[in-house]
């Protein structure tokens, strides 16, 4: 999913595109409306970081043109107590927005609502890779033919890996997607459940050939 970031704070830019490629996400950073707004009506990204406050062009003209010509999900960023701004933003055709001064970890809760919710994605009931069958609709795994017992978080792991083949996942985003930020565990345990399902499914665990690690990142499902 590739993301764009208008805003004239480089500093904040930075940081946001860093903590957002963690999350796997490809970003492009604009500082400035005219040339952000062009990038917006490229069609190149997947979901806009816009900022009401910026040279050129400011946001709202730029929410105006690019809603003529697209539906890409749009999250506006806010002065603190301007509930004008947040009202307009919202009637123009922006699909949520984030005040500032905001936390990361908001962000990225709010981006990954917004996709989830503009791009609902519907799972297919059987996946197959090499001997190993993964139906979803009744919570089996077969191996040769044979049920393979997992825990009911080792099958929620294995379903989210075989639902985003080849992206590199980081443990957050994992932990995210199966346990929740309400019950958010330690980076370990990702790995301690990552281990059991190699064990499980992998032909040789210690050399991996379908959950494999993205060294300094996360893992990548290979099918």
């Amino acid at each position: 999913m590739r993301i764009l970031v208008i805003d004239d704070d480089t500093e904040l830019c930075g940081l946001m595109s860093e903590l957002l490629s963690r999350e796997g996400y490809t970003v492009e950073c604009q500082h400035d409306g005219t040339r952000g707004l062009a990038r917006a009506l490229s069609g190149q990204d997947d979901l806009l970081v816009l900022d009401v406050m910026l040279p050129g062009i400011d946001g709202f003209e730029i929410l105006k043109r690019v809603r003529t010509q697209s539906r890409i999900p749009i999250i506006m960023l806010t002065a603190r107590g301007e509930d004008e701004d947040r009202i307009v933003g919202l009637e123009l055709g922006a699909d949520d927005y984030v005040t500032k001064p905001f936390s990361i970890r908001e962000l990225m809760a709010r981006v990954k609502a917004v996709l989830r919710r503009v791009s609902p994605q519907t799972p297919e009931d059987v996946y197959r890779f090499s001997d190993v069958e993964v139906n979803v609709r009744s919570n089996e795994v077969l191996r040769n033919g044979n049920r393979i017992e997992l825990s009911a978080k080792e099958f929620a792991l294995l379903a989210y890996f075989v639902a985003h083949p080849a992206e590199t996942l980081s443990r957050d985003r994992l932990l995210d997607a199966v346990w929740g930020y309400e019950n958010y565990p330690n980076t370990r345990t990702v790995d301690t459940h990552i281990v059991h399902l190699r064990q499980k499914l992998e032909p040789n665990p210690e050399e991996p050939r379908f959950i494999l690690t993205v060294h300094g990142t996360g893992y990548k499902f290979v099918g």
